[in-house]
């Protein structure tokens, strides 16, 4: 049987894959690793594939259409987001026309909370995938391929006799070791060139080694949309063997990017991942998402393993306000993790965000002052993102702030973020220019250009990602308003 897996066709270079999806002023492009998934779980049931991320090949809509139906699939699965949503069900009903008797299932975050208004709506969708999907979408497709009904299965939603039906909840999968590796279904229906990923060296590969976040957060999408609060993870050995398979058949691959939620959720795995890394001489460098917990001796074991660039969510320079975004940090833990990095040569890209209840003009320059402080190797300044599924996002609508309900108008024109919240006392404006106005100031002061200078004459292999992504950046402002 013939299953087609579409990233659909959008505005170029939008990452559905980002946790704020957008197109992102550094030029990254994120793999689309959940469709990924569920690409190598089907192509291990031996179903015929194809793969196509109409973004990061660049094909538009009718030709993106054309491929598909000249492939004739049985079923076809389409990932959306927030954002991408009214763009994504125009092509899903354009693709239904020309393919009426394929399946056609959508997934991911957006549509995994809002399945009722999409279905009652948009006819032409045969059901939702419902969180985590990969094994819905296997028993879906081994029903279909054996002529039997598959609407039973669970972790759906779809339409029958003018109402919106779901079936079980679909429990998450225990063992994700079960889980083929990603590199392997990249290597076979992707191309590494596409994709590129500003704090990490080119070209990379973009990895998950574990599910669910234990950690409270209330505006972070995946643990409230797709995989819980439960934190899951691949063995060590697992991990190490998926390292060891990309060392030695990728020699292209140049640098590591484990795109897990928290890498260090549980530091006792990770000093072992990282013992064993050593252990086994594996030589590769590798960037993950850290939170300012994390101790010094895991810190050091991963510098020592080939960890050479993070990015942790600092959010605010208001202890206050932190505390009402559920975050579990304090600002002391935030400078001590700081400073361990520093000691420990390793990068840290700074994230973050304002508009969290509480917010005022006070806290915004806090914030400011907080990530200058800090002194991070680079920073990103973002409104608060609320997206439908979070508790930031029943917030923001019990209280009457958002901008507006029509998620088409989430980003500008050109597909980069924009405040949708107005709050009392900062307008969605306000909040927007003082991230644009933190972003230049932050990265355009002559302290931090010298900073980059000479990082990138004293590393070369700095010099190539500083150039990029400062020519990408540039580019953005010559091009916005």
């Amino acid at each position: 049987m013939k299953i087609s897996l579409i990233n659909p066709p959008y505005l170029k270079r939008f990452s559905r894959q980002q946790r704020s999806p957008a197109v992102i002023k550094s030029g990254t492009l994120y793999y689309p690793y959940w469709l990924c998934f569920a690409a190598g779980v089907l192509d291990r049931e031996g179903f015929s594939l194809q793969f196509i991320d109409a973004v990061a090949e660049k094909i538009e809509k009718q030709e993106c259409i054309k491929k598909i139906h000249s492939f004739n699939p049985a079923l076809i699965i389409i990932e959306s987001s927030t954002p991408s949503i009214s763009n994504d069900i125009i092509f899903c009903k354009l693709l239904k026309n020309k393919l009426k008797n394929a399946v056609l299932i959508l997934t991911g975050t957006h549509p995994s909370v809002m399945y009722p208004d999409i279905l009652i709506n948009n006819l032409f969708i045969d059901a939702v995938a419902i969180g985590e999907y990969e094994i819905t979408l296997q028993e879906v497709s081994n029903k279909i391929s054996a002529n039997k009904a598959w609407h039973n299965v669970d972790g759906l939603a779809y339409m029958a006799n003018g109402r919106v039906v779901t079936t079980n909840e679909r429990q998450f999968i225990s063992n994700l070791d079960d889980l083929p590796f990603l590199s392997r279904t990249y290597k076979k229906f992707l191309n590494f060139d596409n994709y590129y990923f500003s704090l990490a060296s080119h070209p990379m590969i973009m990895l998950i080694t574990g599910r669910g976040c234990p950690n409270r957060c209330f505006f972070c999408v995946y643990p409230q949309t797709l995989h819980g609060r439960k934190y899951r993870f691949r063995s060590p050995e697992n991990v190490i063997d998926e390292l060891a398979f990309i060392t030695k058949d990728f020699p292209e691959i140049k640098q590591i990017v484990f795109e897990d939620d928290t890498f260090t959720a549980n530091e006792g795995r990770v000093q072992y991942i990282c013992e064993l890394i050593i252990r086994h001489n594996i030589k590769i460098k590798w960037f993950a998402n850290l939170r300012v917990e994390t101790c010094f001796k895991t810190l050091k074991l991963m510098k020592q393993a080939g960890l050479k660039h993070c990015a942790v969510g600092f959010e605010s320079g208001s202890q206050q306000l932190l505390d009402k975004m559920q975050k579990g940090i304090t600002l002391s833990q935030s400078e001590s993790f700081k400073k361990n990095c520093d000691r420990l040569g390793i990068l840290v890209h700074g994230c973050f965000m304002v508009g969290f209840p509480g917010e005022t003009k006070e806290t915004m320059e806090k914030t400011f002052n907080f990530a200058q402080k800090l002194n991070c190797d680079s920073a990103q300044f973002h409104p608060l993102f609320v997206y439908p599924g979070t508790d930031a996002y029943k917030w923001a609508v019990s209280n009457n702030y958002l901008l507006t309900k029509d998620f088409s108008e989430w980003l500008t024109e050109k597909g980069y973020h924009r405040c949708i919240l107005n709050l009392p006392g900062l307008s969605s404006e306000e909040i927007m220019n003082f991230c644009e106005k933190a972003y230049r100031k932050y990265h355009l002061s002559c302290g931090y250009v010298l900073k980059k200078i000479k990082q990138s004459l004293r590393y070369p292999d700095q010099a190539k990602r500083n150039f990029i992504s400062g020519l990408n950046y540039f580019t953005y402002i010559a091009t916005s308003k």
